[in-house]
Formats: structure tokens, sequence, C-alpha cells
């Protein structure tokens, strides 16, 4: 058991403040010696430190350092947003080649299709059940029977919705997390000018990374949680700086008990207390159970420790909604920036104030399935809902088990996982937490069909 810490005395008002500027001031560092790379944050190469880990000291006309290197970075997926079509078209492409090299992928001539409607034709939509037999002999170490690339972990869903599924993260499909991952707090960054944000700690609250291994063709293979496996990944690839350290917590074991999770909790507090932390990225329900453990454990809420400036949550549907206020409750005036994510991959994330998530078009392929059948995401009507069916670089057509709204203009939500009534569901809990914005298009639509349907009942014979 780790040991126990006395609160730090934090109250209100001065000394507060004037903690938390100690805090900043004894953790900061800034470097002119930045470069800047094409598809990345930049890495000063002497320290280390990201492009946009600058302070006022580097602005110049009125812009901050690094700001090219973000419009750099996030070009690609607005670019995507611009013209969702033919980027889907592309992405399609780009995934068929990969598929190409698999024993799943050659079965269904995924060399032979140069359309989207071939690839429905050709692909059947498929959930974890109809893909277990050929992801077991992939964890035997035949990975070309489904992967284009020998895996680089295997990723543990939580169970939530039942037994744990494992899903495969190659090197590639980890590149592609890592290029999602950043877009939402570089959004934030740049359209607030807070680039202060970038200084500091990631507050690391994540599950473990690895709390096993499989034996596959003579190497052992590790398997954990997705959210750890991706933290440590973002970790070495993006340079982003978190505490604790992700070996840290995989040290602590995989349990999912309440002891376990506070052991998780008393190491992020004393490894993180005296640091800058300016954000939060991970598990919603995890970033809430810890601002709680701190108020009973020591006292104090993580506002009243450090100035963290932005929460990413995700992995949860009514994050602007049903968990904005314990969020804020909990973490002050931290900006929310809600990422839509799960085991599979990190789909869509929010762009602006509205609270909605824009999804990753240049990298994921998004179908939907609907009343009126199988149609594009971003061919969604506003108001419409259906199950989600996403194309990954290891998961060709599958069916996620959420259902998402669109508001219009690439503004999607996920409201629920599938399951009778959820989207009455969804417009219930909107109407209980006074969410207008997101229930009015959904209500409207509703309105509307049943309007058809008693005008066509009227003109029967």
């Amino acid at each position: 058991m780790w040991p126990d810490f006395a609160p730090p005395q934090v109250t209100t008002g001065e000394a507060r403040a004037a903690q938390k500027t100690a805090i900043r001031s004894a953790d900061s560092r800034t470097c002119g010696r930045v470069s800047r790379a094409q598809t990345s944050l930049a890495i000063c190469p002497e320290c280390d430190i990201m492009a946009g880990d600058v302070g006022e000291s580097q602005r110049r006309d009125g812009m901050p350092d690094g700001t090219e290197a973000i419009e750099t970075f996030l070009r690609p997926w607005r670019e995507s947003l611009a013209d969702p079509g033919r980027a889907q078209v592309a992405t399609l492409e780009r995934l068929l080649k990969r598929y190409a090299q698999t024993e799943y992928g050659a079965a269904h001539g995924a060399d032979g299709v140069s359309s989207i409607e071939e690839y429905r034709r050709a692909f059947p939509v498929v959930t974890y059940a109809d893909l277990k037999p050929v992801l077991e002999r992939a964890m035997r170490g035949h990975w070309r029977a489904f992967l284009p690339e020998p895996p680089q972990a295997w990723a543990m869903t939580r169970g939530s919705t039942g037994q744990s599924k494992f899903i495969p993260m190659t090197e590639a499909d980890l590149d592609e997390r890592t290029l999602c991952g950043p877009r939402g707090l570089l959004c934030y960054v740049s359209r607030m000018e807070r680039y202060d944000i970038l200084e500091g700690y990631d507050l690391n609250l994540n599950f473990p990374s690895v709390i096993g291994s499989m034996a596959a063709e003579g190497q052992e293979v590790p398997y954990g949680y997705s959210s750890g496996i991706y933290a440590k990944y973002n970790a070495e690839r993006a340079r982003l700086k978190i505490v604790p350290a992700q070996e840290e917590i995989d040290a602590l074991g995989g349990g999912t008990t309440e002891e376990d999770w506070e052991r998780r909790f008393e190491l992020a507090y004393e490894r993180a207390r005296d640091k800058n932390v300016t954000m939060v990225i991970g598990v919603t329900q995890v970033m809430i159970r810890f601002g709680q453990f701190m108020k009973r454990r020591y006292g104090v809420y993580p506002r009243d420790i450090w100035d963290i400036g932005v929460l990413l949550p995700t992995s949860i549907a009514g994050i602007q909604t049903k968990y904005r206020p314990a969020l804020k409750g909990l973490y002050g005036d931290a900006a929310i920036v809600e990422m839509y994510g799960a085991t599979e991959g990190l789909f869509a994330q929010q762009m602006d104030e509205k609270p909605f998530v824009v999804p990753n078009y240049d990298v994921y392929f998004f179908e939907v399935e609907t009343g009126r059948g199988v149609t594009m995401l971003h061919e969604l009507r506003r108001g419409e809902h259906g199950s989600l069916i996403v194309s990954t670089l290891t998961l060709p057509r599958y069916r996620i088990g959420d259902v998402v709204m669109a508001f219009g203009d690439n503004y999607f939500r996920c409201i629920g996982r599938e399951r009778p009534f959820a989207f009455l569901r969804y417009l219930a809990e909107g109407v209980l937490n006074g969410d207008w914005e997101g229930i009015w298009p959904g209500v409207l639509r509703l309105l509307r069909g049943l309007g058809s349907s008693y005008f066509i009942a009227l003109t029967m014979p």
C-alpha cells in the first residue's frame, strides 16, 4: 500500500493563488531553439520541449511560437471537413491497400474494390463476436490472418457491456491515434491563445497499459487497457509530459477494486501535487472518481491544487450535459473539450465552443445504419440518428455499438449505446438536463416523422 500524504495547506483566495503561482514558476521551462515539423508538433533537438511549450517571452509579432506548427498539424483534418465525401473516398482507398495485405481482406477481394458501393458488397458489417475466431488466430501469432503488420499490443475493453474484448493495436494504428489525439487540445489552445497549457503536465489517471502478456510465435506480446497504451505511446512519440509516468501506474498492477484505484490515485496525487498540471486527458468517470477521492482523503479538490486549463474527457455519452456539472465542480474553470474515442480508435473531438464532436474523416471511414439503410456519416441528416460503423486500419466495417446523431455541418454526438429506446432515453435525459440544443433537432425530426405517418394514414383508403 502506498503511504498516506498529508493534504497541503491550501485555502481559498490569496493562499491558493500563491501556491499555484509557485508551482508554475518552479516547473515552467522555455526554449528559443524550436524547429518546426510538417506533420507533428516541433521538438527542440537539444531539450525535447514541444514547439507549443513556450511562454510570454517567446511571443513575436503577436503570434506565439509554435502557432504555424499547430496549424500545419491540424490542416489535413480541416481539409477533410471542407470536403468529407472526397476525404472518405481517399481514406477508404488507403485502408483497402492495408486490408489487401491480410488473409481476411484477400478473402473479401480487397484488391478488387474500387468504390464505396463495392466495398459494402464485398465486406459485411461485423461485430466483435463475428471477428472473434479470426482475432483469436491473430492472438496465437498468425497475425496476417487479420492484420497487415504485427500487433504492438492488445487492448482490453473494460467490459462495461459484457465480457472484455481484445482489440489489436499495431504501430500504424498507434501512429494514427497519436495524430488524432491532440486535435481537440490544439484547437482549443490555438482558438483561445492558451499556449501556456502546453507548458504544463497532463495528469495521468489512465488505466494500466500492461497487465499481462500472451505468447505468439515465440514472442511475448503485452495486453492492457487502451487508455494506458495510448498515454504511454503518446508520451514517447508526442513528447507529452504526463504525471505520473505510465510505467509507475503499470507497476501497481491491473486490479479494478476500490483499493486498486485508491493506490493509483494516491500515486497520482503524490507525483503531481507540486507540478504545473494544466490538463487532464482520459476517461470521464475516472476523472470524477479522482476528484471525489481527493476531497475524501485530503480535504481538497483538484481545483484547489492546480490551475488546470482544459479537461479532455472521453469514453461516455453525456460529457457536455450529464457529467459537465460534476467536472466543473471538481476541476473549477477548466474548459471541457470532449473527445469521442473507444478501445477501437479515436474517432472525433470537439473543434470549437459548440458541445458536439467533429469526425476524423482523414483517418477513419464512417458509415451509419439508419432506418433508411446504411449511409455515410457525413450524409446523415440533421436530427437523424443511427448505429455507427467504423473502418479502421485493423477493423473493416466494424459495428461499434454506439448510436450517433447529426447536428449539421459535420457536428455529431454519441447519444449512447445500442439498446432499446436509446433515442427516447437520450431525449428524456436531455429534457432533465436542460440540453435543448442537443435534443431539439431530434425532436423536430421525430415530429416530422410522426406528422408524415399521420398524413399517410389519413389519405389511405
